[in-house]
């Protein structure tokens, strides 16, 4: 052996090992091993532990290779419990869901008899309310499955204004002193909204547009009483895993809002908010462009194609099963839709509208396509894509349409959805599966407080396609259940993707965003029946414990 190379040799030997002690002593603020951690990356790939610096992943890989490599301030054992990076709701309505809390809560109601009580309950719980205000009920969930009317309202709350909203958001029942500071009369007629009338005279049912009419005389909260709404809200969603919420509708000064208490720490979950296309929402964001913070992300506009399955204001291709001479409505005209989508097009805003029907679903698909003309990275989506001809179906590959889609609304709508279509049509509907064949993503969001505000119960939808209680057996037209892992994907890293936000978070990745939840359970493993019962043990946000035991 040469003798100056041999002295060499050791020296470069001695000196990586003086490298590799060095490296044993890098710094990190948050160590988490002894996991079973789901990165969700490309490959779905699986490991026991990452480093957090910044709020952002440092480095994925071994526990015992993080440990030697890394010191930090802060180590969790997470004693080999699941972790899965952040949930992410791809459509709610926060806002919405934080301002429902003064409500009535009418979830659950197994007749219009009980949903008396309970606002009786409530008002003298509030009694100063200038209005009494509800939420959640369903005429499908009682034994007479038809619409209430306001007679007995009338009788209870003469002197009150009562607005109650049916649980999709789609219909509302008012009593008479609502109605006539709405001046709603039985002429009272509209471009998507319905009156309803019944011999001459009002029922108190409103639908879609007409219910606006009664909702704009409901005073505001302060933005002192807003502030504790939505600090409220945002625990519910750590408590449940989400650190992304997407808040489908807004109005500039919401959004605004919603800016200043991020900015003000006040507020910490992140929001991809849509606009609503008001006038003066559009003025402002065509002229200034779409704005991000870290937190915050402002460039899409969310736009109503028709109303609700479950209150007929679904626009159908042919009449509901069971109401021939009823196919629901647009909520707005053709050509209203066309110029918004050409407006939308221009100043490069991302374009999501929600469409239920079969009818709204091919109007809306078809303008889009003309303004796509074909493969495209603009991500425009479908919100809920519900009942979709099979013939339609192809237009969502063809012009990289993203259907946006959630999965407890199937297992919601499953007891009746027979009843509005017909045995043929109804098979067309909720067809996740067939969706996601069209560009291979899939995001997945709640819709809440439509639905409950836990993931886990989306997640436990799309794959078993089962209710609560595990039924049906079998599930509800298994041919369109997913995975799991593309429920995952769907909560996480393709919800990212339909928010333009997949390089920033959806994934536990080297440089993404430390957001990620622990859970008591693994819901890639255990029986489906089990998932609903899953628990959240922690929620980080930029590798900040947000819920959990301190």
């Amino acid at each position: 052996m040469n003798r100056k190379w041999g002295y060499l040799g050791l020296s470069a030997i001695f000196g990586l090992s003086l490298l590799s002690s060095c490296s044993r002593g890098e710094k990190a603020d948050l160590l988490v091993y002894n996991a079973n951690v789901y990165t969700v990356n490309a490959g779905f790939d699986k490991a026991q532990a990452f480093a957090v610096k910044d709020g952002k992943i440092l480095e994925v890989g071994t526990s015992d290779g993080l440990r030697e490599k890394y010191k930090a301030d802060q180590e969790v054992d997470a004693q080999g419990k699941p972790v899965y990076p952040g949930l992410i709701d791809g459509h709610a309505h926060f806002m919405g869901y934080a301002i429902n809390q003064r409500d009535a809560d009418l979830v659950g109601t197994t007749s219009f008899a009980e949903v008396v009580q309970r606002l009786q309950n409530h008002r003298k719980a509030y009694p100063q309310a200038a209005w009494l205000t509800g939420r959640g009920w369903d005429q499908n969930d009682w034994k007479v499955q038809q619409f209430p009317t306001k007679d007995t309202l009338d009788a209870l709350f003469p002197d009150v204004p009562v607005l109650i909203e049916r649980v999709d958001g789609h219909a509302q029942l008012a009593n008479q002193k609502a109605l006539d500071l709405a001046g709603i009369t039985p002429q009272t007629t509209m471009t998507g909204g319905k009156v309803e009338v019944a011999n001459g005279k009002l029922t108190g049912i409103l639908i879609d547009n007409a219910a606006n009419q009664v909702a704009a005389k409901i005073p505001s909260p302060s933005k002192k009483e807003l502030t504790q709404m939505l600090k409220q809200a945002e625990k519910n969603l750590f408590k449940v895993g989400i650190t992304t919420v997407v808040d489908a509708g807004l109005p500039k000064d919401a959004v605004d809002l919603l800016d200043s208490l991020q900015k003000k720490d006040e507020l910490r979950v992140r929001i991809y908010a849509m606009l609503s296309p008001t006038a003066e929402n559009k003025a402002h964001f065509f002229k200034n462009g779409p704005y991000t913070t870290d937190r915050l992300t402002v460039r899409s506009f969310k736009v109503y194609g028709d109303g609700a399955l479950g209150s007929r204001g679904a626009c159908l291709l042919h009449p509901y099963n069971d109401r021939p001479n009823e196919t629901g409505f647009l909520l707005e005209t053709v050509q209203a839709y066309k110029d918004l989508a050409a407006e939308l097009y221009k100043h490069n805003f991302q374009m999501n509208t929600h469409a239920i029907g079969d009818s709204a679903n091919r109007v809306i698909l078809q303008i889009y396509g003309d303004n796509l003309k074909g493969k495209n990275d603009r991500r425009w989506r479908i919100e809920h894509a519900q009942v979709v001809n099979p013939a339609d179906v192809p237009m969502f590959g063809k012009y990289s349409i993203l259907p946006s889609v959630q999965p407890t609304h199937a297992t919601s709508d499953m007891y009746w959805a027979k009843d509005r279509l017909g045995l043929d049509r109804v098979k067309h509907a909720y067809a996740f599966k067939a969706l996601l064949q069209q560009n291979n993503i899939l995001p997945l969001g709640s819709d809440f407080p439509v639905e409950h505000i836990n993931p886990l119960f989306g997640f436990h939808s799309a794959i078993a396609r089962q209710d609560a209680e595990n039924y049906p057996t079998g599930g509800f037209q298994m041919e369109n259940a997913l995975s799991r892992e593309e429920a995952l994907r769907g909560t996480t890293i393709w919800a990212a993707y339909a928010n333009f936000e997949e390089k920033q978070k959806g994934s536990l990745e080297p440089g993404k965003v430390a957001d990620f939840v622990i859970l008591d359970q693994d819901i890639m493993t255990i029986k489906p029946e089990a998932i609903r019962g899953v628990k959240v043990i922690s929620t980080y946000l930029n590798g900040e414990k947000v819920y959990g035991q301190k």
